[in-house]
């Protein structure tokens, strides 16, 4: 697991070089449900994110800044691996998003969509990841895809627009990753 905490169980989602050893990944996406308080893991070398998509929220507190209090309006919350950082939940569990990235840094942006009926996605990102937290859907581009409970689905910069058509009501998470800087 990227991290833990508590009972949490997450799934994790990476993207690497072909070849790449563990430690070399570009970028890697982790989604947890956490259902009791921290502390978070700690991993060198890696600047990390943090948004609340399901659940009354979380509050964060680091060393050396003043705590922080998210919810699922609040925007992600970037804070690096080296800080130590203590989690307490507001109320109940919660589904949280993790991504983090070894070389390079980057901006990201995450969506959450409840679709029932079909959808346009459309990104010009460097690259989007599509995260199906519940339900099925199908994803229309060169050849139909369909994936279900946290499944994903990968589009590279060159997939501007994508139609999801939802086989029941689904939950999405629409993460639109641009990588900014090199760190070398």
């Amino acid at each position: 697991m990227p991290w833990k905490n508590g009972s949490g169980v997450t799934t994790e989602i990476a993207v690497s070089p072909a070849g790449a050893a563990l430690d070399d990944f570009d970028w890697r996406v982790s989604m947890a449900r956490v259902e009791s308080g921290g502390p978070f893991s700690e991993f060198a070398g890696v600047d990390r994110s943090l948004a609340v998509l399901e659940g009354e929220g979380i509050i964060l507190d680091m060393a050396g800044r003043p705590a922080a209090t998210l919810t699922k309006t609040s925007a992600p919350l970037s804070f690096p691996a080296d800080v130590p950082t203590q989690a307490a939940l507001i109320a109940g569990p919660i589904t949280d998003l993790n991504v983090m990235t070894r070389r390079g840094r980057m901006t990201h942006a995450v969506d959450r969509l409840v679709i029932s009926a079909p959808t346009d996605i459309q990104s010009a990102a460097h690259a989007t990841l599509i995260l199906c937290f519940d339900g099925e859907i199908t994803v229309t581009g060169a050849a139909p895809v369909r994936i279900g409970p946290s499944d994903t689905l990968l589009l590279g910069p060159d997939a501007l627009k994508r139609r999801v058509e939802p086989a029941r009501p689904a939950t999405l998470f629409v993460i639109r990753i641009d990588r900014v800087a090199a760190n070398d």
